[in-house]
């Protein structure tokens, strides 16, 4: 069973072309990026974007002026059944495995009804909430990591 990051692509986005996880600039998307490495393996972290669908962390993307939340509803269910698509040609399972959204509603609300078990870790939270929590459980992950080294560290002196 895999765990498989989704982060939703940001308006603020490099003028040049660039891999997904630099391209997409904001401050937002940046802080889920580092969020996301420490739920899973960056080969499960995917961007899903307005323009091109589910995109590799590393695909290289080329300037472009889109978002879901100027779509009908029609165009977003489209948008939805093509990204639901790709999620199972990479090989993982809409019934098994476990998808964690680091998106908002318009880009989860034909998703995760297809999903059976998802997470959506900072749900109904403003972008600034949303980066105060980030930056806590980041923080909170880099406490129990320097723990662990520390601990590891006092094994080998003894």
């Amino acid at each position: 069973m895999s765990k498989v990051v989704l982060i939703a692509c940001s308006a603020t986005k490099l003028s040049k072309p660039a891999p997904a996880y630099q391209f997409y600039s904001s401050d937002l998307f940046q802080k889920n990026w580092e969020y996301a490495k420490k739920q899973t393996d960056e080969k499960d972290i995917y961007i899903i974007s307005a323009k091109y669908h589910l995109v590799p962390h590393d695909k290289t993307l080329s300037p472009y002026d889109l978002t879901l939340k100027d779509m009908p509803s029609d165009e977003r269910k489209e948008w939805a059944d093509i990204v639901l698509k790709q999620i199972k040609e990479k090989g993982y399972s809409l019934e098994k495995d476990t998808f964690i959204f680091l998106a908002g509603k318009a880009y989860r609300q034909y998703l995760e009804p297809e999903m059976k078990h998802t997470e959506t870790p900072f749900e109904g939270l403003r972008i600034g909430q949303q980066k105060k929590a980030l930056l806590q459980a980041l923080k909170e992950q880099l406490i129990k990591f320097a723990r662990y080294i520390i601990n590891e560290v006092k094994k080998i002196n003894l």
